[in-house]
């Protein structure tokens, strides 16, 4: 049986044809085009673009943009799920202390996660309004978007989008005529999956090696160049706009009341699907709407025989899973995370053995090797999951695959890269332990 490529072939984007898109449904994608082209400066402020960051600037106090934003519950979209809100409450602010810096990180390496590259190639003002506003309520003199190197064209859209931004008096000095000043400056990086991580973010930025710092400090005390420092993803920072343009209430009630989530959220589907694709829909909803209604099941031929509900960092989840709901609260009843909420079918044609070969493969791959739980054990997990895809494992291997995981929980490494690679290996074990032992019996028998 085949290993699971994740595959770089652009899926569809938002565009369901029994849900259509209003501002008052898909306060996020409602601008998209059909065409799929970008939606430039004109056309954006044609849409209401920028309005609600001139509005706020003006007659807004940072303190009331970071209230508004902890009362509407916005959490964190790029699979942390912390309170933006909670978050910003946190930058250091004072005399003496030196204004902050905003980044935003757009290094989008999870694996099967694709949501920010449609938000980065088709709706780069959004971000930048975003952007603004929350420079604004953390008092930032300068943003950054951290951008992932194989992004090319949206390097190429973001840049320019940044250029209308800054001609147009939206960025740089006095913003829309306003006693508030904020720049942008894009960064793109060398491409590395531990950039995600913000604190090894804030190192590349600065021109040293990806490593994770120690917390505390913490990068609202002291980030980027020792400056307090936000950073949060691109699809949060896409939220802000529309939290403070229509209020925590209204933004609370865009998701499914039993999810105890807030908003909507990109969340989609790839695999042997019949529509793979992204779709901005209310947190809560099922996975089997998901897969079923808007995804369309399983291509002709392929059954599902496994799902992850967030990434490659995700845990593996059966068919009759389905109905759990796409929430925090939802995959904990599985005990596992939300992750990025683009989720992966996995076919009956794909061996777990060789996919967890490739999954392991990339984060041991991707690890920075500052600490010996994830430089060794990863790579020992390879090695292992090597040996059974190829018929030479031992029993003992699948035992001390077992023992891997469990020096892999959190709190055992300095990172979470370790905890999240962990999690698909701990899940296949526990759910698929016979097509592991299954490999055992084409290795040759020991030594006597």
């Amino acid at each position: 049986m085949k290993p699971a490529v994740f595959s770089q072939r652009m899926p569809s984007f938002g565009r369901v044809n029994q849900v259509p898109r209003t501002a008052e449904t898909h306060p996020l994608t409602w601008r998209l085009r059909d065409d799929g082209q970008t939606v430039w400066l004109d056309e954006y402020r044609q849409k209401g673009g920028y309005r609600v960051a001139e509005t706020q600037l003006a007659h807004k106090t940072p303190e009331d943009i970071c209230r508004c934003v902890k009362e509407a519950g916005l959490k964190g979209r790029g699979g942390a799920g912390f309170l933006a809100g909670i978050k910003w409450s946190l930058t250091a602010r004072g005399e003496g202390i030196p204004a902050a810096y905003l980044v935003c990180n757009a290094d989008e390496m999870e694996p099967n996660t694709f949501k920010d590259r449609m938000l980065l190639e088709q709706l780069p003002h959004l971000l930048i309004e975003g952007m603004i506003l929350a420079g604004y309520a953390n008092q930032a003199v300068r943003g950054f978007i951290f951008l992932r190197g194989e992004y090319v064209h949206a390097a190429r859209v973001v840049e320019r989008a940044i250029g209308e931004a800054r001609e147009a008096g939206l960025l740089g000095a006095h913003i829309a005529g306003t006693d508030y000043s904020f720049d942008l400056q894009l960064h793109v990086g060398a491409g590395r999956y531990i950039c995600g991580e913000e604190t090894a973010l804030l190192n590349a930025l600065e021109g040293r090696r990806a490593n994770p710092r120690a917390k505390p400090p913490f990068p609202g005390q002291a980030g980027a160049w020792g400056r307090p420092t936000v950073v949060n993803n691109v699809e949060t920072l896409c939220n802000v706009p529309v939290v403070l343009e229509h209020g925590p209430e209204w933004y609370q009630a865009l998701a499914r009341p039993e999810s105890g989530e807030s908003g909507t959220k990109l969340m989609g589907f790839a695999g042997a699907v019949r529509r793979p694709g992204i779709w901005e829909v209310p947190f809560g909803i099922s996975a089997r709407e998901l897969f079923e209604d808007y995804a369309g099941g399983m291509r002709p031929g392929y059954r599902l025989k496994a799902w992850q509900p967030g990434g490659a960092s995700t845990g593996f989840l059966l068919p009759e899973d389905l109905d759990l709901p796409m929430s925090s609260a939802g995959m904990a009843r599985k005990g596992l995370r939300l992750g990025t909420a683009l989720a992966l079918a996995v076919d009956d044609r794909v061996s777990m053995v060789a996919l967890l070969h490739n999954i392991e493969s990339f984060f041991s791959r991707e690890s920075c090797g500052w600490c010996t739980p994830c430089r060794e054990g990863l790579a020992w997990a390879v090695k292992l999951l090597s040996a059974l895809k190829d018929g030479r494992g031992r029993a003992e291997d699948i035992q001390q695959l077992e023992k891997l995981v469990g020096h892999l929980q959190p709190g055992m490494s300095f990172c979470g890269l370790a905890p999240g690679a962990s999690e698909p290996l701990r899940s296949a074990l526990a759910l698929f332990r016979d097509e592991f032992e299954a490999t055992l019996a084409r290795s040759p028998p020991l030594p006597a």
